[in-house]
Parts: C-alpha cells; sequence; structure tokens
C-alpha cells in the first residue's frame, strides 16, 4: 500500500519515517510540509543517504491520486483544517493531533483554543485505542490515534474501570514525559539549559488530554467522575511514566487484580503486565511499542497503584498509528514494529 506522510518535519512525523521504512506492506509514496522543497535528509541529517525523498507541498488531489492512506502528524488546529480537504476522497486516514478525538466541540475550543474539526469529520473518526477499540478499527476508514499521556493511562485504568471495582472519583494520575513530547518547535520550556538536572510540573489541571481520558472512562464505565492529572517534564528526550492512584470501592486481593490485568490483555502482543513486586521503567519500553504495566495494592489504604510506561513516540504516537493502520488492513497488528526496546 502507497502511504503519504504530512508534517513529517515534527518528531511523530520522522518517526513514522523510521517505522515505515522497513515495513513489509506499507511504502512511503509522499512526504509532505508546509516547508516548502526540499530534501528531506537536509531537515534531518541522519537519513543521509537512507531517505532521498523530497518535501513536498500539499496537494489533496495529487496525493489522492497516488496513495492509498494519508498519516497526519501536523500539530492539532493544522490537522482538522487539513483532513477536511481530504473528506471528498476514498482514502485512510490517521491523524496523530487531538483534532478529531473529542466528540464534542465545545470542549475541544475550551482544551485546546483552536477552531474545531467539522462534526462530521469528528463522528467519522474512530478513537484508535486499539486493545479496547479492536473491532471499530476494523472497519474504520479514519483513525483519531489517541494522546501520548491518555494511552499510558487509560491503558493502566481500563481493566478496573470497565470492571467497577474503584470509586469513580478516585482517580489521579500522575504523569511524566520526555521532552520530545512538547515537540520540536523551540521554547523555554524544552531548552537543555531549563532542562537538564532538572524536572518540572505544567499544565497544572489544564492538560488537553484531560477531557479524552475522561471521554473514554465515561465510554466505558458511565458511573466515572472527573480526573485529577497532572504532568511534568523529565529530562529525557522520550518516554512516559503514569503513576495512576485509585480507591477500590470493594474488597479485591492483589492476585484478582493481576488476574484480572492478565487476562485483560492476553491477547494484546503489545501491553505486558510486570511480575507482581516488579515496577517498569521508560527506558525498558524505549524505541518500542510496549507498554508495561505495573501494580500494588495497599492494604492498609485500600488504594491501588498502578504504574502504566510508553514510549511516547512510538506507543504514544507513530507505533499505535502503524499499529491501527496494520489492523485497518488486516495485517498481524505487529507487523513492522515488533521492536526489542531499546537498552540501555
Amino acid at each position: 500500500m502507497k502511504v503519504a506522510l504530512i508534517g513529517t518535519t515534527g518528531y511523530g512525523g520522522i518517526e513514522l519515517v523510521r517505522i515505515l521504512h522497513n515495513h513489509p506492506v506499507f511504502h512511503i509514496q509522499s512526504i509532505h510540509s508546509t516547508r516548502g522543497d526540499a530534501p528531506i535528509w537536509k531537515e534531518y541529517p541522519h537519513l543521509f543517504d537512507i531517505n532521498h525523498q523530497s518535501l513536498e507541498t500539499i496537494n489533496p488531489e495529487k496525493i489522492a491520486q497516488e496513495a492509498d492512506m494519508v498519516f497526519f502528524a501536523t500539530p492539532s488546529g493544522v490537522s482538522s483544517q487539513l483532513a477536511a480537504q481530504f473528506e471528498p476522497y476514498d482514502l485512510q486516514v490517521i491523524d496523530l493531533s487531538g483534532d478529531l478525538r473529542l466528540k464534542n466541540q465545545e470542549d475541544y475550543v475550551k482544551w485546546y483554543k483552536h477552531e474545531p474539526a467539522q462534526q462530521q469529520l469528528i463522528n467519522k473518526a474512530v478513537y484508535g485505542l486499539t486493545e479496547w477499540n479492536r473491532e471499530h478499527v476494523e472497519n474504520a476508514k479514519w483513525i483519531s490515534n489517541p494522546g501520548c499521556y491518555s494511552t499510558a493511562s487509560l491503558l493502566g485504568l481500563a481493566p478496573i474501570v470497565k470492571e467497577n471495582w474503584i470509586v469513580p472519583s478516585s482517580v489521579i494520575i500522575d504523569a511524566k514525559s520526555g521532552t520530545s513530547g512538547a515537540g520540536r518547535k523551540p521554547t523555554r520550556m524544552n531548552m537543555m539549559a531549563e532542562m537538564s538536572e532538572n524536572f518540572k510540573i505544567y499544565k497544572v489541571n489544564e492538560h488537553q488530554h484531560i477531557p479524552e481520558i475522561e471521554q473514554q472512562l465515561n465510554i466505558w464505565n458511565k458511573g466515572m467522575k472527573t480526573i485529577t492529572f497532572s504532568t511534568h517534564l523529565l529530562p529525557i528526550s522520550r518516554g512516559i511514566m503514569a503513576t495512576i492512584y485509585v480507591q477500590l470501592n470493594n474488597e479485591k486481593t492483589l492476585h484478582e487484580i493481576y488476574d484480572l490485568y492478565q487476562q485483560s490483555y492476553e491477547n494484546s502482543p503489545f501491553v505486558r503486565i510486570r511480575p507482581l513486586g516488579q515496577f517498569p521503567a521508560v527506558k525498558e519500553v524505549a524505541g518500542s511499542n510496549y507498554c508495561d504495566i505495573g501494580l500494588h495494592l495497599d492494604e492498609r489504604t485500600g488504594r491501588l497503584t498502578i504504574v502504566s510506561v510508553i514510549d511516547n513516540l512510538m506507543k504514544g504516537a507513530a507505533g499505535q498509528a502503524v499499529q491501527n493502520a496494520n489492523v485497518m488492513n488486516g495485517l498481524d497488528e505487529k507487523t513492522g514494529i515488533d521492536f526489542i526496546p531499546m537498552y540501555p
């Protein structure tokens, strides 16, 4: 299948280039950016003598004639405008931005501060958390790829929320990310002088992934309430750790909870439930599409701690996008992304 990549100069876009370079089914037909015509290796010198393609302008009609699938790796507020131009064409579309995730346009304006996408496009897009929405992904033409924090948080919460084993108002998520999650555009927040030997909280209770997480939790369990969600920047390039605290609403043993998670993800090759007493670290999933989850029950308080780690550019962005593309097209979901994590 021929694939067009739009927004290739960002970290999510260039990660798609890395993955699809060796994908056995998906072939990169063209790469596009608003920056104009230039060889991609001039933007990313590590691609010199590997990828000889040049960035092209975005011409929906030409792309539709040449490609079968389009990945949008453009920023929020951009994807919604571009995606509308592709609706008339018979293409598969996977959007890595947040523009098609929230079903309520008013929520999008409130949290993202942009004009929302057209409602018909939002309704058309299937939320691509494959592990819990596989049937819809299999039959989708348009996919809204989940956010990075949302992916780690929702995979960590799903089994216990769906079984209604927690107090609905008790969810607290303490999440940390590497600086690549802030994008490639230089800002004070991601400067080396600011982040080296530093650790900072940001967007306190205001992160745009909050309504996305709450929306999905309410789909799984209508009784779920609002969450407390804090985000922090780590002095590393990539990786997310979400440490999640929930109060159980009845007496369950840690072994019962562990068995629930094992059973929930037994057919999900990219979710690994760590043995009891072990907890994952971000380096242990770096460069891979894995989500590793560790569990601990405090018997004194009845509070469950869930530790969920992913690579924000892989399972949190490009890797999950290709996983969704695989499932959409009837391929083994591991095709082209079955990477062993990088270590050290």
